[in-house]
């Protein structure tokens, strides 16, 4: 068993991880051969947890002080849930998150522990991959009645001014909350449940510790796993259903400016959240029967042919390989270097789209 854990660990892409840091809700960051993210290991905001490829290893720079592999990362994320797993369980997560094609039933050895584990185990997974996840993350509905209580108009000019419409941010109930100074993005389900809020801080000095973060309002953390929904498919999941297409960016905003660009009854946008696009969210479009994913994430290099551009466009390969096969995967790729740095393909006008 502790050899197959090993090569599990050892056999992840750094990709993989980042996804499976997206799911904890952890804001991950590829920076090359490392990630920094949240501290989820202990529940903390800032990021200061790094995850080294090289030794496939986290180390917490805050509360932890310590490093650990991706198991312990498990198990210690469950423990602020006051859920205590076992390492056995732990390496079944991940090997249940990745799909990986691995039968525990070869590899389990005659120990009462894990014998034990395995019959919990058995009590409540099955072989359907979502509805493992489903039960691991849980999702919470929130009551939406907290947004009525905050501007939709103040201090909201910054995207305005970005092209971002004022019928799409009372479409999308965008507001504003005057005590943290943040932009709150309230994020639905495709039933149009609440099931988390983000907010994006217009303060300056704390854009170190992320410019995105979960919103905090009245006492409550409104935090929620990114890997396991998609954003704004609420509102653009008939167009989608009916032309069979979607869009899929990164952030909150390309769906923003989409919609005020292309008007909200023609919209197919969802993000990610992220960087990365997960089996969960996939089988979401899938649900709603599309024939083409156009994948429209951020310029991840500064120009063609650098370290940068092949690990980018190495990744968004892979994103081919692994659905291809069930839809057709199209991608927006800025060859004309039209957009700067870290831009959507949406960030410079309509014009360029």
């Amino acid at each position: 068993m502790k050899e197959l854990s090993e090569k599990i660990k050892n056999e992840l892409t750094i990709e993989q991880i980042n996804e499976l840091l997206e799911a904890l809700h952890a804001d991950p960051d590829i920076h090359g051969d490392y990630i920094i993210a949240r501290t989820v290991c202990h529940g903390g905001d800032r990021h200061k947890l790094y995850y080294y490829d090289n030794t496939k290893l986290f180390k917490c720079y805050t509360e932890c002080n310590s490093s650990f592999d991706v198991y312990e990362l498990i198990i210690k994320n469950k423990k602020i849930e006051n859920i205590d797993i076992s390492l056995f369980q732990a390496i079944k997560y991940v090997i249940n998150f990745f799909n990986l094609p691995i039968n525990l039933n070869n590899e389990i050895q005659d120990n009462n522990e894990e014998i034990q584990d395995w019959n919990i185990l058995n009590k409540y997974e099955n072989n359907n991959i979502k509805e493992q996840q489903e039960r691991i993350v849980e999702l919470k509905f929130y009551d939406s009645n907290i947004l009525n209580f905050l501007p939709k108009t103040l201090k909201l000019e910054p995207w305005l001014k970005e092209g971002i419409a004022q019928e799409v941010i009372n479409n999308c109930n965008i507001s504003f909350d005057p005590w943290s100074y943040g932009i709150v993005i309230p994020h639905y389900n495709i039933d149009n449940k609440l099931i988390g809020i983000r907010e994006r801080t217009l303060v300056k000095e704390e854009e170190e510790n992320g410019k995105y973060k979960p919103a905090f309002l009245n006492y409550q953390l409104y935090n929620h796993p990114l890997g396991f929904n998609l954003y704004n498919l609420n509102n653009s999941k008939d167009n989608i259903r009916k032309i069979k297409k979607a869009i899929l960016f990164e952030g909150e905003k390309s769906c923003l400016l989409f919609q005020s660009y292309f008007g909200i009854d023609n919209d197919i946008s969802v993000a990610v959240c992220g960087s990365n696009f997960t089996q969960y969210q996939f089988d979401l479009l899938k649900s709603l029967d599309v024939n083409e994913i156009i994948i429209a994430f951020d310029k991840q290099f500064k120009q063609i042919g650098d370290n940068e551009w092949k690990a980018w466009t190495k990744k968004l390969k892979e994103f081919n390989k692994k659905y291809g096969t069930l839809v057709q995967i199209s991608y927006m790729f800025d060859k004309n270097d039209l957009l700067n740095y870290k831009d959507s393909p949406i960030d410079n006008r309509k014009r360029n789209f």
